[in-house]
């Protein structure tokens, strides 16, 4: 499903290939390869988490040089966790920078069919999902955090080509990137809620798991930090986002055969990508991006 992961020298980013088609590169960064420091380390190239501009900008070099493509062909958009879809032509292309920033600015998935042109999006535990219509070698990147995906982003994204490129679904390929697992993403009774009334399927989404909490053992009145402390069970609603979003893509239209998924909890393997709940929104973001040959 997913490639051996490529250094070709020492500061070269690392990158997760994904097996979609001899005609497009699609990928995933890992944090190993760039410069950046810190929580950024090591490849980092979002310029909206904290990071140094000059670190980011080295690592946009690097990674263009890797994929052989001018810096501005590598297209990221500024996200929101929205559901606007951005499409990337000529005439986007010959924009200046700011116009450039302008238009990406509150998008959360970008599509285009101009060659050597990569689209990605960054994630750090939200759902990245890749696009591939072959047909009209056409490609899409998504950025489906909870709320896009409570807001079906895929969906749109999918009426989005075919609206452009006249993409037929039941031929598109699709990548469900890295992202928070099922055993990792807990949330709240009111996130929980939102998918509810938002019509997925609780049953084949959401699971309960317990989790052990600290209890006083004496009245509040006479509690202080020496206090000691019982354990309590409680349980707490954690969501599937890989299977959201594989069921969004499925109800577009998308074959299942057609569909991978990386399995890869960003949770988990906080060592290797990024994840905001591991190591704070001041770290560096995942870049999982699709290129047009």
């Amino acid at each position: 499903m997913i490639s051996s992961m490529r250094r070709n020298w020492m500061t070269d980013p690392v990158l997760s290939y994904y097996n979609l088609s001899p005609y497009v590169v699609a990928f995933s960064s890992t944090r190993k390869g760039g410069c950046s420091e810190g929580n950024y380390k090591e490849f980092n190239v979002n310029m909206f988490c904290g990071d140094e501009v000059a670190h980011i900008d080295a690592n946009r070099r690097a990674l263009c040089r890797l994929l052989q493509i001018d810096e501005n062909s590598l297209v990221m958009p500024h996200q929101v966790h929205g559901t606007v879809v951005r499409r990337i032509d000529e005439a986007f292309l010959a924009l200046d920078k700011a116009e450039r920033m302008t238009q990406l600015d509150g998008v959360d998935a970008v599509m285009t069919d101009v060659r050597q042109v990569c689209v990605g999006v960054s994630t750090a535990d939200c759902i990245p999902v890749l696009l591939y219509d072959e047909a009209h070698h056409a490609v899409c990147a998504v950025h489906a955090g909870w709320r896009g995906t409570v807001a079906r982003i895929v969906g749109k994204a999918i009426t989005a080509m075919q609206q452009s490129y006249g993409t037929a679904p039941e031929q598109l390929k699709a990548v469900i990137g890295p992202g928070i697992s099922l055993e990792s993403f807990e949330v709240g009774d009111e996130v929980y809620n939102e998918f509810a009334s938002s019509g997925f399927d609780m049953q084949l989404i959401a699971r309960r798991f317990p989790v052990m909490t600290s209890v006083a053992q004496c009245p509040s009145e006479y509690k202080d930090d020496t206090t000691p402390a019982s354990w309590h069970i409680q349980e707490k609603w954690h969501i599937d986002l890989w299977a959201c979003n594989q069921q969004q893509l499925e109800a577009a239209g998308v074959d299942k055969k057609n569909i991978q998924v990386a399995g890869i909890c960003t949770y988990k393997h906080s060592d290797e990508f990024f994840s905001a709940r591991k190591l704070g929104i001041d770290s560096g973001r995942i870049l999982t991006a699709i290129q047009l040959k």
